[in-house]
């Protein structure tokens, strides 16, 4: 999807009025700082990161941005599979997920419980997609990614302005793992 389809469609637009990232179809840009610098925003693939203050060498940067993609990767299999348990995997054992309709799913079990409801019933066949996604580190072990995205139904291919949501996902790094810890998500609507 490049900028031209986004303005004749409108959907530029509309991830303009809320404040979303602009970038969408991304190149690999492979810009990290070293040590202690203020890293440059780089882009990825589906991925965006803000700048900001990291203790963390240019390597280690790059592997935990392919961590976080690889998780995200995680996350959009286990749903497209219906499994709650995967996806509830991927989360920290105390974690928090708000789903668009506000249900607060509680814990890694009470997540598998909850998706595996969903999965089961109101979004059965459906798969995930990203469309854009930034990624900031405020420090090395904490990662904050808001990504626009949507479900996408049996038989769509892209998403649509009427599904489109905003998420924010906060990941920690524990023992050398990213696992997500807290995840809200917002279905986008311009006010008028």
């Amino acid at each position: 999807m490049n900028s031209a389809h986004l303005r004749r469609t409108g959907l530029g637009s509309l991830l303009a009025v809320v404040g979303l990232v602009s970038v969408v179809g991304l190149a690999i840009t492979g810009n990290a700082a070293s040590a202690t610098a203020t890293t440059p925003a780089t882009t990825t693939p589906g991925i965006t990161t803000a700048g900001s203050t990291v203790a963390e060498s240019a390597a280690g940067h790059d592997r935990d941005l392919a961590a976080l993609r690889q998780l995200r990767d995680q996350q959009e299999d286990a749903w497209a599979r219906g499994d709650g348990t995967a996806y509830a995997a991927i989360h920290t054992l105390d974690a928090d997920v708000v789903t668009f309709s506000g249900d607060h799913l509680r814990t890694r079990n009470g997540i598998a419980t909850g998706m595996q409801r969903y999965f089961d019933t109101y979004l059965q066949g459906t798969r995930l997609t990203t469309v854009t996604e930034q990624v900031r580190f405020p420090q090395p072990d904490l990662a904050v990614i808001v990504r626009t995205g949507c479900v996408l139904w049996p038989g769509d291919v892209t998403c649509t302005a009427e599904a489109l949501s905003i998420n924010t996902n906060v990941a920690v790094k524990q023992h050398g793992k990213w696992l997500f810890t807290s995840f809200q998500n917002t279905r986008v609507r311009p006010l008028p």
